[in-house]
Order: structure tokens, then sequence, then C-alpha cells
């Protein structure tokens, strides 16, 4: 599967993620929480979640994130920095990864990762 295809996939599995969390841990309604979800995963927050589990990420993790993030894109960067953009491509790719593989305790670990390292990811 090409890194671009990857990438769409893991793009909808992390909305998925964000989301379902942000709906089991708060009371907040539907418009609040689709516009914490919409932060959650743009491009910019996406960059720095990556950024901080690159040093954990095994070889073939890296290999996978790499590729995407070099890959060439069809779309552009809307509001983004070109440079979150590709690395939230990557991201996004590892993510699609891992999940097509049946890796989903990695994949949620990854994803807890700077939560559990008690970073915020709000920016």
């Amino acid at each position: 599967m090409s890194p671009v295809v990857l990438a769409y996939l893991g793009d909808a599995v992390y909305s998925l993620y964000v989301r379902e969390k942000l709906a089991f841990n708060s009371d907040a309604k539907s418009g609040a929480l689709n516009k914490k979800a919409a932060q959650t995963v743009s491009a910019g927050q996406q960059a720095k979640l990556v950024t901080a589990i690159l040093p954990i990420l095994t070889k073939k993790e890296q290999d996978i994130y790499r590729r995407a993030k070099n890959a060439k894109k069809i779309s552009k960067a809307k509001n983004q920095a070109p440079t979150d953009y590709s690395k939230s491509t990557g991201f996004e790719a590892l993510v699609g990864y891992l999940y097509v593989t049946g890796q989903e305790e990695r994949m949620n670990y990854l994803l807890g990762y700077t939560e559990s390292k008690g970073e915020n990811n709000d920016g």
C-alpha cells in the first residue's frame, strides 16, 4: 500500500481515536467536541505529536513515517506550514500502517505517549 493511502486510512483512524476519547471523557456538547477534535487532529498538532514519539519508533515505523513524509502529495497544505503538513502525512501513514497490520496496542501506546509524559498537545 502506498504511503499516501496509508495516510488516508490513518487520518480516519486518528480522527476516530480522538473523537472517541473526547466523547468518553467530556460532557461537552457536540459542537464543542467537534471544535476540540478539529484542533487536535490538525497538521500542526500531529507534527508536534510525531516529533515527540520519533525517538521511540522502531526502525520499521521510522521508515513508514519517513516514506510518507517525503511522498509527493496531490493536495496542498491549507492554513498549515508545509513542513507540518509533511510531518502530519507521515504521522497519519504510521497510524494507518499500525491499524492495517493489527498493531492496535502499539498504536494506542504511541497515541497516548505524550499524555503519559504529561505533555499537552493543545499547543
